[in-house]
């Protein structure tokens, strides 16, 4: 029977000879440029998939989101919602699958995930960030299996929507602070520049996730400014080029958006900004290209920046 750690072994021994030799880096200029799963959706996506793009691509550091990760450590699977309403029967089935998965999440040694760290390492990629929000409707023992996966997976941060309740954000900062591991609020196009004040002002452990395309997008204008402000309570950045909300808000292939990439990478370098800068590929791919060919792009876009 092929085990999770025999398939992690056919996935490196699948890579190229010279991917392992000289291992991926994708630090230009002082700035870590990542990604992020999602930017690989549209592709068959398993954590050992995922971290063969990484090499093939010579990306060494990932925000990891949970459905990789679990599904490797043997989660059990609960169905999509989907977007139009459900039944009775389906409701209850996902209810079911929810306290089944919640189950064995208590119950899972971490070594499954320190595994998931060690393959991940062993071929030069860092997880720097893991994507598993904390729900209002979570128990502590729930809370804790998000914070010991962390650790275990090496991430020193884990990424969530920025919460409307500002109970839930102090909730969630102040486990944070015992835990000493940072919290990175994520933004969609529902933000402005005062957006994070109040859960950033209840602990030095709420951060800020910025998504840069869409708080481009949401505030009309230069992002730069927040970031200056700010640039000390921000725990990573996702890459995209967004349109302002006033001009339509779309998605753009980089450099025919408004979104400051470059000028915003650049004051990264300059002030020698530490946080990782994650590419998120997003618009939609071009006839005649793929994922793979638009995310080289977006490398070389990021390594151009920074030259």
């Amino acid at each position: 029977m092929l085990t999770r750690r025999d398939f992690g072994k056919g996935v490196l021994a699948a890579l190229p000879a010279a991917s392992l030799l000289a291992k991926p880096n994708s630090n230009f200029g002082g700035v870590q440029i990542g990604a992020i799963t999602y930017s690989f959706r549209a592709l068959p996506s398993s954590a050992q998939e995922v971290l063969k793009y990484c090499v093939d691509l010579g990306i060494s550091s990932i925000e990891l989101m949970s459905d990789p990760a679990e599904a490797y450590a043997g989660a059990p699977q609960v169905p999509s919602r989907g977007r139009g309403p459900l039944s009775a029967e389906q409701q209850e089935a996902i209810r079911k699958a929810t306290e089944a998965r919640t189950a064995w999440r208590l119950a899972l040694p971490m070594d499954k995930y320190q595994g998931l760290r060690k393959m991940y390492n062993d071929a030069g990629v860092k997880i720097h960030g893991f994507k598993l929000p904390f729900t209002p409707l979570m128990g502590e023992d729930e809370f804790e299996y998000i914070a010991r996966s962390a650790r275990a997976l090496g991430a020193n941060n884990v990424t969530m929507e920025l919460p409307a309740d500002n109970a839930f954000s102090k909730r969630v900062g102040d486990f944070a602070a015992k835990h000493e591991l940072y919290i990175g609020y994520h933004n969609h196009a529902q933000v402005n520049e005062t957006s994070w004040d109040v859960a950033l002002s209840q602990s030095k452990y709420n951060t800020i996730n910025l998504d840069l395309g869409h708080f481009t997008e949401a505030i009309s204008g230069s992002p730069i400014p927040f970031i200056q402000k700010h640039h000390d309570r921000i725990s990573s950045m996702h890459l995209k080029d967004k349109k302002y909300k006033t001009n339509g808000g779309e998605n753009e292939v980089w450099g025919k958006g408004q979104t400051p990439i470059r000028e915003v990478l650049q004051l990264m370098k300059k002030e020698k900004y530490k946080w990782p800068a994650n590419i998120e590929l997003e618009y939609d791919i071009p006839a005649g290209s793929d994922v793979i060919a638009e995310m080289r792009k977006c490398i070389g876009f990021c390594k151009g920046a920074l030259a």
